[in-house]
């Protein structure tokens, strides 16, 4: 029999990686379907009818992703310490469930923009806790909006 005192993990799986980056890319990912959107051609084309049909299912699938995301992150890794450190996290994680379910009811650039703000938010306070510097640069690819980025 084995004399083992004391046990502990800290999430589901205890592997602790965990990176805002996935839920940034589905932020970027809400603006691009809107700017296609609003880019779409001849509504009386049926090819328009298929794009915008695309353009609705990715943007709610993103927006959805984006959620999830932040919500591991908050849930699994987030611990009372952190809270200490950064209480505007709650605050922050409620905007983005807030504005991740916006981007689904509407297709406005600005309730998009607003999500990848809140993402980056919480992304720069994610890497502080870990110790790890971070830089604001323009995505490589459209919607091309600043993201936060650790510098590694």
């Amino acid at each position: 029999m084995l004399n083992i005192k004391e046990v502990k993990a800290h999430c589901d799986v205890p592997c602790g990686i965990y990176d805002p980056s996935a839920a940034q890319i589905a932020a970027l990912s809400v603006i691009r379907m809107v700017d296609l959107m609003n880019a779409a051609g001849d509504e009386h084309d049926v090819a328009y009818h298929n794009d915008m049909a695309r353009y609705v299912a990715v943007k709610e699938s993103e927006a959805i992703k984006c959620k999830e995301e932040i919500r591991i992150i908050w849930g699994d890794f987030i611990k009372p310490p952190h809270l200490e450190g950064y209480p505007e996290i709650h605050t922050i994680v409620h905007n983005i469930m807030m504005l991740g379910g916006a981007a689904k009811q509407h297709a406005s650039r600005e309730k998009a923009m607003a999500l990848l703000a809140e993402v980056n938010k919480f992304a720069e306070i994610f890497w502080k806790i870990k110790g790890v510097e971070t830089k604001v640069a323009k995505s490589p690819y459209a919607p091309n909006e600043d993201v936060v980025y650790p510098v590694l």
